[in-house]
């Protein structure tokens, strides 16, 4: 099989919701990262031979299939196809997936894989509105919503609302620590976009993170699930806006083009997990993935588990007994924001740079998913 390697990862900052990426359609934020990515490389898209996108509420600006839509906005040649998936919140990660396995097969050697959502202009579950679950479901499984699978995994896994509190504190410093370090400059392509008073301003920076975050001011957060319930919105990840995507190729179509291969797509998981806890599926995914990769957990150096609610990366470390030093090291979507479709490719493109920047070899990403799913993905940098 092919080696895919990648090559390139961008990402936009990723903007709260109503916040300064409100203004922009998907379609054009998406189609934004796509020419700032071949751009880089100075890559002829011509060359790309399919663009892969995440997008969980594919409706209203958002449908159509968004990844054709935005690569003919971007001004990629109207032979590039393009697909939208949806694996919820792992969608770009699944991208990264299907992309590398075409390339792996020897089936393409070009292809991004990336992600959109624009929750602040197609709300979450709008593309539900209207419909119920199907009987035939229900009949077999509890569907509950994820905040209720959240608390639900708090008191399986006994985490006091403190504990959660706490995690989520840490993530806006380090996600704060981050910024003022100027350590995902590289990694985000900066956006024109609007003040409060409608004047133009240069977006450079995530816009979820608070300074002054503290275990006081979460504690006075009413539950946002259940009545007596742990989960607010202080540890939950946050409603956000944004896009992002990686340039997957096999080693030997990146080298005839005279680019360098960065990392090396090591294994590919995903899982199916109880539908009813379901944010569980991340360990099940990264036990199948390092046993797939040939890797001991203790090889890796950093790791990237989505913090839909801070629950899920707590009971992960229980669980796994990783190392907590090397989780989420610039904080996570508590602080930083979980806009759906793009996360999987979001968390990728920070996991590559701050693995550049430290130099670490490999990276395990792990997102969990609606409906009980997970994708694990290991990634190793490459030297020279």
């Amino acid at each position: 099989m092919n080696e895919v390697v990648i090559v390139e990862a961008v990402r936009t900052p990723v903007g709260r919701r109503n916040g300064f990426l409100s203004d922009i359609r998907p379609d054009e934020l998406f189609a934004k990262v796509l020419k700032e990515l071949v751009c880089r490389v100075n890559l002829d898209p011509a060359e790309v031979e399919d663009v892969i996108a995440g997008c969980v509420s594919q409706v209203g600006e958002q449908a159509g299939d968004v990844a054709r839509v935005a690569s003919l906005i971007s001004g990629f040649p109207k032979e590039v196809p393009g697909v939208t998936i949806d694996r919820q919140c792992g969608s770009s990660q699944q991208a990264v997936h299907f992309a590398s396995q075409a390339i792996a097969s020897g089936d393409m050697d070009v292809v991004i894989a990336g992600g959109v959502e624009s929750m602040s202009r197609v709300p979450m579950f709008s593309n539900m509105k209207g419909s119920e679950y199907s009987k035939k479901l229900t009949s077999q499984y509890e569907i509950i919503n994820q905040g209720l699978s959240a608390e639900r995994i708090a008191e399986h896994w006994k985490l006091s609302k403190q504990e959660l509190d706490e995690f989520a504190v840490k993530s806006h410093e380090k996600a704060l620590t981050a910024i003022e370090e100027a350590r995902f400059e590289r990694e985000i392509v900066p956006l024109e976009v609007k003040d409060k008073n409608g004047l133009p301003i240069t977006m450079k920076d995530d816009e979820g993170p608070r300074a002054g975050t503290s275990s006081e001011s979460l504690g006075h957060l009413k539950p946002a699930f259940q009545g007596d319930g742990v989960i607010t919105a202080g540890n939950a990840s946050q409603i956000s806006d944004g896009a992002s995507a990686v340039l997957l190729m096999s080693r030997q179509k990146a080298e005839s083009l005279g680019l360098k291969p960065r990392f090396r797509v090591v294994a590919r998981s995903v899982v199916g997990s109880d539908p009813t806890f379901m944010l569980t599926g991340p360990v099940p995914a990264t036990q199948k993935v390092l046993q797939k990769a040939g890797l001991r957990l203790e090889e890796i150096d950093l790791f990237e588990v989505n913090e839909a609610f801070a629950p899920v990366p707590l009971f992960w470390l229980k669980e796994t007994g990783a190392d907590p030093d090397k989780l989420n090291v610039n904080g996570g979507a508590i602080a930083l924001g979980h806009p759906l479709g793009a996360t999987g490719t979001k968390l990728m493109t920070t996991l590559m740079h701050e693995l550049e920047r430290t130099g670490g070899r490999y990276g395990l990403q792990a997102v969990c998913e609606g409906m009980g799913m997970a994708n694990a993905t290991i990634i190793e940098r490459l030297e020279g």
